[in-house]
């Protein structure tokens, strides 16, 4: 798969993994799939069979009526005859369970939300295509959710981390030795996130050629593959230019000769990498914050609200399809910016 683009080859990864996960559900879910799929990205239907693979095993193991059934036995006329308090029993099963290795695994709030989702979309297939006559799915309350605070970087904090990435003043001896081969790099993806504020998957899913420095941007593939140019500023540019200038005496390896960021391993990086990456700088500038990609994206999205108080601009940049997702996210700011405004209209003068 050489020559076809990054993210065609995951999706063709996550759809051989797919089939997978779908031969170890019962065979009446295919139907799911196939009828969920011109709607939905691949990556989102492999969401839906993990949870779902975990809803028909809690089924073999706890309900007494199917526990004597294998998985693959289980039938829509089962499903049909699952009471609501079957499926409030299923919720309460998934703050904690055992996973196939018998490891603990603990569902916080918004993790249960998602799979009770899961299982709702399930049914209203069903529901709507007349192959089930009931819906108790649609009669589960879904558990209350308590609003996560939004975790993200000051302005100062930006700057040293930025600043931590070029120097490695606070690494260990062992990081800097890295740290010398893979500054330039890092200084250039770490800008291009805080600059930018693409997701990390669309990070390092960059080629050499999505790189336009005459127009000041970058081509990526948004989720469900729509491609978008996303533009940057001087320091971007800055950054992006050191780095490519040694990326051209780099030899990649085969298969990875038209990445933009480069392992030591002269491979693509993947998604893990730079989350180790962020995670190992972050933590010498801000012990206490959590920092990950997705709050350096989030970092983005606050500094841009801030200078230009355009809401449906912060999301067009961001790439949500819905506005507001963005608001509920900068709702604080919203509220901050409404109080400066307060005394912004003079009634009479003074």
């Amino acid at each position: 798969m050489a020559n076809v683009p990054y993210h065609e080859q995951k999706d063709i990864e996550n759809i051989n993994r797919l089939r997978g996960l779908i031969k170890e559900l019962p065979p009446f879910c295919s139907d799911f799939f196939r009828g969920i799929e011109p709607r939905t990205s691949s990556r989102t239907r492999i969401a839906y069979a993990y949870d779902l693979k975990i809803f028909f095993e809690f089924l073999h193991k706890e309900n007494p009526q199917l526990s004597r059934l294998s998985v693959r036995q289980i039938t829509l006329e089962h499903l049909e005859q699952l009471t609501v308090t079957d499926l409030e029993e299923y919720m309460e099963y998934l703050k904690y369970r055992f996973n196939d290795k018998n490891q603990g695994v603990i569902n916080r709030e918004r993790g249960i939300m998602r799979k009770i989702s899961s299982l709702k979309s399930f049914y209203n297939y069903f529901f709507r295509s007349e192959k089930i006559k009931t819906n108790p799915a649609a009669l589960v309350r879904m558990p209350k959710l308590h609003e996560k605070e939004i975790i993200r970087l000051d302005i100062d904090e930006v700057a040293e981390l930025l600043d931590e990435v070029e120097r490695g003043d606070a690494l260990t001896d062992r990081q800097k030795a890295f740290h010398e081969k893979t500054k330039i790099r890092d200084l250039a993806l770490l800008t291009l996130l805080l600059g930018t504020g693409i997701r990390v998957s669309e990070c390092v899913g960059l080629d050499i050629s999505d790189v336009d420095f005459k127009n000041g941007g970058i081509r990526i593939h948004r989720k469900g593959g729509k491609e978008v140019t996303v533009y940057f500023g001087d320091e971007v540019e800055e950054a992006l230019t050191a780095y490519l200038e040694e990326r051209e005496s780099v030899s990649a390896e085969k298969g990875h000769e038209d990445a933009l960021f480069l392992s030591l391993q002269k491979k693509r990086m993947s998604v893990r990498s730079v989350e180790n990456l962020v995670k190992k700088y972050a933590k010498l500038v801000t012990p206490l914050k959590k920092i990950t990609p997705h709050k350096l994206r989030s970092t983005y999205g606050t500094n841009l609200y801030r200078e230009t108080g355009d809401i449906y601009l912060v999301a067009d940049v961001l790439g949500h399809s819905d506005v507001n997702t963005t608001k509920k996210h900068y709702a604080a700011l919203e509220d901050e910016r409404r109080r400066s405004a307060r005394n912004a209209v003079r009634l009479r003068e003074k």
